[in-house]
């Protein structure tokens, strides 16, 4: 769809034409009509769709029309805040939707933007919110701490964006988000960008949103038509680095964006990068926000061949002249395998997405390929084939194979039952156990199918009857009586009698008969001359008394416990 059929006043259409676009992307098409009829949106996109555009071209028309109106004009001294607020989760993506409001609006006399990160200076970033404001855009948790302090007013913003608000949630920005969104009008136009609004965002879309209009263009089990995806195995992490450099030198590639798992990996590579010869620089969380605009630049400018970056860098970078997006160390999440090629093959170009996988690694690809129900082809590079065997991954099952629950990997949507078996729509949705063996009445064979009956009742089993076991009777079981099987009769065991074992009669055993043993007056013998316990002595013969006794000595007598 052409962008002269979208409704967009000559000046934004003058200025998206000249930046090169003539036709509206999907999401373009479907969201920038709605929004400027001021409905609120929820719109799930994946990366390089052109979403920025999808809300900065409706935003532009906002604040063209508010200009407008002569009852909406400012007054001297009086601080208004902006009229667009946009929250993004990073710094670099925040850099990028500022970088798109400047080029949309270039032809907006007057135009105000300004950027509130964390990192930056507090004084720059206060002038800017107490000068006359069209568009905010900003990180939550800097943006809070101006809230905190008054610099910061949100009373006449009139549409909020959330871009990337899964991702924001994810960052535990939900308590800024609605803090943030509590300080605007509640009759605001609301707009939310997710990969998926399902769980918190979609909680947060109903806190948030009036009436929304669900826009679902693309997600992430889509194919990226634009971008290759590879997989090369390595031994170890030495030959990991060595693909690396062979990749890193192959003549086709123009940028590189190398990603890792950790700040400290990234520092690492970068440098011994660089001490091969390669123009390259690291970009994580813990740099200061100036250098990482340097870098950024240089990237853009072309200064640099390979950025080294973490996660923080998956969702901010658009810069189309990056040709290869290499994972290094693979991510924490299956999800930020998706934002982290989406780098390359963007504006219509062709991408390369390689994955250097060691066998610890091969949990993570499986999810991945779950994830994006996608299997990533194995390749291999002349010279540096692994030694070792290749881990083996089974492929992922398609989209909706398990019923019409929904997406695979949500409970509610295809979520396997015991035993990693799926649930069955034609048994009610119950599972199979995890034993394997199927129920009975399930549409599988019934029990008693292979078995042949044996003349008894309707299960297959033969009666209880002896004559029809297969058993012979007792006599018959080739046993011999039991006067015959070899064992001695009970008088001729070798026993002898009781009286002729060797013992010595009762009377005889050196026993005292009962008669002739000593007792005291108790009736129980006496031990090592004490006293029977029947009377309750002392232990040792002495005044010590019994449990509970009475004690006599030169006091007289006392009562007491344990003798004391």
């Amino acid at each position: 769809m052409s962008f002269d059929t979208l409704g967009l006043s000559p000046v934004v259409l003058q200025a998206v034409k000249d930046s090169g676009y003539e036709t509206a992307t999907e999401v373009q098409a479907q969201a920038i009509p709605a929004a400027i009829a001021n409905k609120d949106l929820m719109v799930s996109s994946r990366t390089g769709s052109g979403k920025t555009a999808a809300f900065i071209l409706p935003a532009l028309e906002k604040i063209l029309a508010a200009r407008g109106d002569n009852t909406k004009r400012r007054e001297k001294g009086v601080i208004y805040g902006p009229k667009i607020l946009v929250l993004a989760p990073t710094r670099e993506l925040a850099m990028q939707v500022a970088k798109a409001a400047q080029t949309y609006g270039r032809f907006i006399q007057g135009l105000k933007v300004a950027t509130v990160l964390g990192g930056m200076p507090y004084p720059l970033q206060i002038r800017q919110l107490t000068g006359p404001l069209d568009i905010l855009i900003a990180t939550p948790g800097r943006l809070i701490d101006h809230i905190n302090s008054g610099k910061c007013v949100l009373s006449n913003v009139e549409m909020l964006v959330l871009d990337e608000a899964d991702r924001m949630l994810d960052m535990g920005f939900i308590d800024d988000i609605n803090m943030i969104a509590g300080n605007t009008p509640a009759e605001r136009q609301t707009v939310m960008f997710s990969a998926t609004f399902a769980g918190h965002v979609g909680r947060l879309a109903q806190q948030l949103l009036k009436d929304p209009q669900r826009i679902e263009v693309a997600s992430h089990t889509d194919t990226h038509e634009n971008i290759e995806q590879r997989l090369h195995w390595a031994d170890n992490p030495h030959h990991k680095d060595q693909l690396l450099e062979a990749i890193l030198a192959q003549p086709e590639l123009d940028q590189a964006v190398v990603f890792t798992s950790t700040q400290r990996d990234a520092d690492w590579l970068a440098e011994r990068l660089a001490e091969i010869g390669h123009a390259v620089a690291p970009l994580h969380g813990a740099m200061p926000q100036g250098k990482r605009n340097r870098v950024l630049m240089g990237l853009r400018r072309g200064d640099l061949k390979v950025l080294v970056a973490t996660d923080v860098a998956a969702r901010g970078i658009d810069v189309p002249t990056i040709s290869h997006v290499i994972n290094y160390g693979l991510p924490m999440k299956a999800e930020d395998y998706v934002h982290r090629i989406g780098r390359t093959g963007r504006a219509g170009r062709q991408g390369l997405a390689i994955t250097l996988g060691l066998r610890e690694d091969v949990s993570m690809i499986r999810r991945i390929q779950q994830f994006t129900t996608q299997t990533i082809p194995v390749q291999q590079i002349a010279g540096l084939e692994p030694k070792t065997q290749e881990p083996r991954i089974f492929p992922p099952r398609p989209a909706g194979s398990f019923d019409d629950r929904g997406p695979r990997g949500h409970f509610g949507g295809g979520r396997p039952g015991f035993g990693n078996k799926p649930f069955r729509r034609e048994d009610g949705g119950r599972p199979q156990h995890g034993g394997g063996k199927p129920f009975g009445d399930r549409g599988f064979a019934p029990r008693n199918e292979g078995f042949q009956p044996r003349g008894a009742d309707e299960r297959g089993f033969a009666p209880r009857g002896a004559d029809d076991r297969g058993f012979q009777p007792r006599d018959d079981r080739g046993f011999a009586p039991r006067a015959d099987r070899g064992f001695v009769p009970r008088d001729d065991r070798g026993f002898q009698p009781r009286e002729e074992r060797g013992f010595q009669p009762r009377d005889d055993r050196g026993f005292q008969p009962r008669g002739d043993r000593p007792f005291n007056a108790g009736g129980k013998p006496a031990f090592a001359g004490k006293p029977a316990f029947g009377g309750k002595p002392s232990f040792g013969g002495g005044d010590r008394p019994a449990f509970g006794g009475e004690r006599r000595g030169p006091a007289g007598p006392r009562k007491g416990g344990f003798g004391r």
